[in-house]
């Protein structure tokens, strides 16, 4: 599924989508655990940092986390998202 052009403000710069989760997020709240079907690099307007959104089915944003490139944001994938390769797409 392709996400929209934009999450949370950013504009997306990649994305990548698995049918069966990357992975889980636990809740806060004591819910059960989010599954992680996307996962999208995005830039807010001309900053120099880039975000990792991972994103439950509906592409709603679950946890960011910043890097310094593109390329860092795409390799370095937290251990909870490697029950599927993450294949990257660009819009």
């Amino acid at each position: 599924m392709t996400p929209p052009t934009h999450l949370d403000g950013a504009r997306v710069l990649a994305w990548a989508w698995s049918d069966l989760p990357f992975g889980h997020v636990a809740s806060e709240d004591g819910a059960a655990p989010t599954a992680i079907h996307g996962l999208a690099v995005c830039r807010y307007g001309d900053e120099a940092p880039v975000y990792r959104f991972s994103c439950d089915a509906q592409w709603e944003t679950v946890q960011d986390d910043v890097y310094a490139s593109e390329d860092d944001a795409r390799e370095r994938l937290p251990a909870q998202y490697c029950a599927v390769a993450a294949a990257w797409n660009t819009p």
